[in-house]
């Protein structure tokens, strides 16, 4: 790989995560996950981002290895983006039948998360994605009652706002300039 791209390991006693990423994909993606479910989550990301993901995860239980999926994968977005400017902030709405999800965030490397999802795991998902990525992170369901329904156009909605935060732009968007920190 070349280009924006991070490969992260993540071992602890309860899971083994493995993840190569690349920002300036096809939303192309190999997965082999324990949960079927979160396996196709980070599918359904790679895709709407068009980032290319690997990524392989096992684990003891299902909240071990959603939260370790979720901050190893906050790393490689973090990693991968670099020093280039970028477009940094984006907001996407997408609809899935019932649901209606809208994504706003900001790659400012000041971390915070507010996500209206109805499975507390994913909620922790995108809370420790977002604290490990740096980003500030709001998701909002603006209607919906098929909780998969909401679940899945919550990960739409930031995988589009994501392909658009992260395009790279002539220069830095902020009044601060680039902003160091030692």
């Amino acid at each position: 790989m070349a280009g924006r791209v991070a490969k992260i390991k993540r071992e602890t006693r309860e899971t083994q995560i493995s993840v190569e990423l690349n920002l300036d994909g096809k939303g192309s993606f190999d997965v082999d996950c324990d949960i079927q479910f979160l396996k196709h989550m980070v599918e359904t990301l790679a895709r709407y981002a068009e980032f290319d993901i690997k990524l392989k995860a096992s684990g003891d239980n299902d909240h071990h290895l959603i939260e370790d999926v979720a901050i190893t994968l906050g790393k490689a977005v973090r990693d991968a983006i670099g020093d280039k400017p970028i477009e940094r902030m984006a907001t996407a709405t997408v609809v899935m039948d019932d649901a209606m999800v809208m994504t706003s965030l900001d790659l400012v490397d000041r971390p915070y998360c507010e996500a209206d999802c109805p499975d507390p795991l994913y909620v922790h998902f995108f809370r420790s994605f977002a604290m490990t990525a740096g980003i500030t992170l709001h998701i909002l369901v603006i209607r919906g009652f098929d909780e998969h329904h909401i679940i899945e156009a919550g990960f739409k909605s930031m995988g589009k706002a994501l392909k658009d935060a992260v395009k790279v732009r002539k220069q830095t968007l902020s009044n601060k300039g680039s902003v160091k920190m030692e």
